[in-house]
């Protein structure tokens, strides 16, 4: 039996367990329902929880004179934790190609970054481009690691989704306005409003448990920017890398922050919809019904 399998049945044995007790009461329920979509978030942030939590770990156990450095050593188990996910068959290869896309998404943008002294990486290391040590494309790849293992689990579908075509030209207007902002004015907001002008009465449709829930898209993008944030603020406290405002210690990084990753969320968004295109909510439910009935 493979590790899938094995997780399968263990949700399986879960769900025969509580369930019972999940039917006693609506409130049993709703509590029963929280839990499963707050294990299967948890199992959608493998990946990125595993990165975070090798940037503290080392950060506070890495031996000063170690024979590897710090960055290396990060670089090599990203590539480890990659591969056994597709080893162990918890990620497809399409999503992983899609999430290798966003590697060299990000990577091109820190290598600019960097360059004009946005934030810095203080440690010496070996596997690098420039100032860029290489396991910083498996940060913004986390990322996209996420969304594509939460469409998933939660088998989102949509209400209202905006033309294909339309949600690809945001995505290039936002990244290249990561560039030209340091050449000419800065187009954030006018991306911002038109992020809202496109998603503004989308809905996305999830199911953590037996019944399907609905939140707007602009909501849900709003907080994963938000817990995107935190896990930043982990990352430069562990001393991952360092903005000009932490030069002389550690300090939140500024909440205005959160819009960069807010921006840079929706792009990571539509690169994913590549392997996982859209699927209309009614549309969903209508198939869903023919199945049944068949």
């Amino acid at each position: 039996m493979t590790l899938k399998d094995r997780i399968k049945a263990a949700v399986a044995a879960l769900d025969v367990w509580a369930r019972p007790w999940a039917r006693r009461s609506r409130w049993n329920g709703y509590a029963y329902e929280f839990l499963l979509f707050g294990l299967k978030q948890a199992w959608a942030c493998l990946f990125g929880g595993l990165m975070l939590a090798l940037l503290v770990g080392t950060h506070l156990f890495w031996p000063a004179h170690a024979p590897l450095a710090r960055y290396d050593f990060l670089v090599i188990a990203a590539v480890a934790i990659q591969a056994a996910l597709l080893a162990l068959k918890l990620e497809r290869w399409d999503e992983a190609l899609v999430i290798f896309m966003f590697h060299v998404v990000g990577t091109v943008m820190e290598l600019f970054k960097t360059a004009h002294g946005s934030w810095i990486y203080p440690e010496p290391s070996l596997l690098r481009i420039g100032g860029v040590p290489l396991f910083t494309g498996f940060m913004y790849a986390c990322v996209g690691s996420y969304i594509a293992r939460i469409w998933r689990l939660f088998d989102i579908t949509f209400e209202r989704y905006p033309p294909f075509w339309s949600t690809h030209i945001l995505a290039v207007l936002i990244y290249a306005n990561f560039f030209s902002h340091h050449y000419i004015v800065d187009f954030r907001v006018g991306l911002f409003a038109l992020s809202a002008l496109l998603f503004g009465r989308t809905w996305f449709v999830f199911t953590p448990d037996q019944t399907a829930r609905r939140m707007p898209m602009l909501m849900g993008a709003v907080l994963v920017s938000l817990f995107i944030w935190f896990a930043e603020n982990l990352g430069t406290f562990a001393g991952a890398w360092i903005y000009p405002s932490q030069a002389d210690g550690w300090r939140l990084v500024p909440i205005e922050k959160m819009g960069a990753w807010y921006l840079l969320m929706l792009i990571s968004f539509v690169l994913v919809t590549l392997v996982h295109r859209p699927v209309d909510a009614c549309v969903a439910r209508l198939r869903e019904g023919i199945w049944r009935a068949a």
